[in-house]
């Protein structure tokens, strides 16, 4: 019975470890707190169970199903790589996705625009929305609505495409298709849905900062509110649903007030300091916690 015991103590220990990680992540959120220091709090509490559960199922199908209670190891083998199957076509299939929606950008012309910080490339879309995303998987493109160029003028339209580069920076499409396949795998551990929000939250809050180091932080909150107030469909036109990370991604008021309350809020030097040593030491050792269970192949008899 080894294997139905380690899978259901591997169910239990991610339950506990989400219910714990999950409750610290998201209880405390004022907008002093160091934004990075939240980000690495929320990936953890977001990343360590389902990929705890990943590598004990890992382990169940390397060793092999047991011969000595033939129905148990049928059983746990069965589940086991029925769960790595999963996770790998939930991969194929959002990296899939990905590149469709790349390849669907590329139909569209390539137009330079030229802004305070450079020119910059980007795939223009004609729709009458207003709407900019990074688009793809390995390499990324900026794509662009005409309704966007004819809404904002040259200075916000600057600071939003500042904040889009800031998505290429940090590679937020690649990363964040591999987060999203861990969500739809791990729908049923509690908080999922709300550290998946708060990571959301925290790539926009990220790409904010990384856009207010070239564009004026009011002129790139103005932005945000103008854009938002437009609407998502104009007739029988929508935004594209494809997988990227955009300035136009709809956002709750409450994900959006604390945007614009981080953009405008003057951040003092405690903000602006990197995570503690503590902090990422803590990071790093339950990211390899959730390592731990490839441990038990070379006891395995």
């Amino acid at each position: 019975m080894m294997h139905v015991h380690m899978i259901v103590v591997a169910v239990a220990i991610a339950l506990f470890m989400r219910l714990l990680s999950s409750a610290t992540a998201l209880s405390s959120q004022p907008a002093t707190q160091n934004w990075q220091s939240r980000w690495t709090r929320s990936l953890s509490a977001f990343v360590v169970p389902p990929l705890f559960l990943l590598m004990t199922a890992l382990a169940v199908v390397i060793m092999g199903y047991s011969s000595c209670h033939e129905w148990e190891g049928y059983l746990s083998y069965g589940i086991s790589i029925s769960f790595v199957i999963l996770a790998i076509a939930l991969w194929l299939y959002l990296s899939w996705q990905a590149l469709t929606s790349e390849r669907a950008a590329r139909n569209h012309s390539l137009q330079t625009i030229h802004t305070s910080f450079g020119p910059v490339s980007s795939r223009l879309i004609d729709v009458p929305l207003a709407f900019s995303a990074q688009v793809g998987l390995f390499a990324p493109e900026l794509v662009v609505s005409e309704g966007l160029i004819r809404h904002l003028d040259e200075e916000h339209l600057a600071a939003v495409l500042a904040h889009e580069k800031g998505h290429q920076h940090y590679r937020d499409t690649f990363w964040f298709l591999w987060l999203g396949g861990l969500r739809r795998l791990t729908l049923w551990l509690p908080g999922t849905n709300d550290l998946w929000q708060e990571l959301l939250l925290l790539r926009e809050l990220r790409a904010d900062r990384w856009a207010a180091r070239s564009v004026d932080t009011l002129v790139l909150a103005e932005s945000l509110l103008s854009v938002v107030s437009m609407p998502l469909k104009i007739g029988n036109t929508e935004l594209p649903d494809a997988v990227y990370a955009g300035f136009s991604c709809p956002v709750s008021p409450s994900r959006l007030s604390q945007r614009i309350d981080a953009l405008l809020a003057t951040e003092n030097a405690e903000n602006a300091a990197e995570p503690s040593g503590n902090l990422v030491s803590q990071h790093w050792v339950s990211m390899a916690s959730a390592l731990t269970p490839l441990l038990t192949i070379p006891f395995h008899h």
